[in-house]
């Protein structure tokens, strides 16, 4: 631990920790004040995070303590002596560096998995024989959805987004069912919504199978899932970062177009109308 600076030493302590948006506030103050981190009160460090005292005191328990103190004094003692603001330190980077080269991990670990590219193609076949096609995130997982789908629509002739919850997502579902639908993909990413999780086994009641893209194997929606492919998301900031769900689904996407025979010239068409219609600027 001494090899490192402050803000590297905190990261590490935050790093795979499943912390609320207020928890990752705190965390995120602490990494900007990483020299002073082991010597702030818990008062201070809640004016710090604009937060309430209390709830430094849950944030500490979070990260398995019995309380702020016992965070602070860790923190103490995994402080080199003498060391402040990181001098001498060999190399060091600042939170947002951290942030960016805890993705760059992410995406060597969707790599090594991706060494075998057998539940890819699966999935990609399941995706692409299924008609129509349902793609499932919401809340933090609504903008994974609404890409894949996006993309899909232009080689897949039937796709279905659903990125809102509510009364009627089950009724979609099941027009979707009746309308011949057999497979069912979906996004889905931390904080997991429990309508999510419910969506899920409901799918599956319909008959349909469910390929998942989730933070982790582990993830409360692995129970509902038929095949589940995991991209882990960055946690170094106040707000998850997805660059390798993200790239997954753009691999899923390659995996379905070799699953559909007409894929290249649904491709090719839509190229030939946008170039009549003008449609980018070159």
């Amino acid at each position: 631990m001494s090899g490192s600076s402050p803000a590297a030493r905190l990261q590490r302590l935050f790093e795979g920790q499943r912390l609320t948006p207020t928890q990752r506030r705190i965390a995120h103050s602490m990494v900007r004040r990483a020299a002073d981190a082991p010597f702030l009160s818990s008062v201070e460090l809640a004016e710090l995070a604009g937060v309430s005292q209390p709830s430094v005191t849950r944030f500490a328990v979070a990260l398995g303590f019995d309380g702020y103190p016992a965070l602070r004094k860790h923190l103490r003692e995994v402080t080199p002596d003498g060391a402040a603001g990181g001098e001498g330190v060999e190399e060091s980077f600042n939170e947002y560096q951290q942030a960016v080269r805890a993705e760059i991990e992410n995406l060597r670990q969707l790599s090594g998995l991706l060494a075998d590219p057998g539940p890819v193609e699966r999935a990609g076949l399941l995706l692409a024989e299924s008609r129509p096609l349902l793609v499932l995130g919401l809340r933090a997982a609504s903008s994974q959805a609404r890409g894949f789908g996006y993309f899909a629509a232009k080689v897949h002739p039937d796709v279905r987004v659903l990125d809102e919850g509510g009364s009627m997502l089950h009724d979609r579902i099941d027009a979707a069912g009746r309308a011949g639908a057999s497979a069912l993909i979906c996004f889905a990413l931390p904080r997991h919504p429990r309508e999510v999780v419910d969506a899920l086994a409901y799918a599956r009641e319909r008959g349909l199978t469910v390929v998942t893209v989730a933070d982790s194997a582990f993830a409360p929606v692995a129970a509902h899932s038929d095949l589940l492919i995991p991209a882990a998301v960055g946690t170094g900031l106040a707000f998850d970062t997805a660059c390798a769900p993200m790239l997954l689904g753009r691999v899923l996407l390659e995996a379905m177009c070799d699953g559909l025979p007409e894929a290249q010239a649904r491709l090719e068409d839509f190229d030939a109308r946008a170039a009549a219609r003008g449609l980018f600027v070159e």
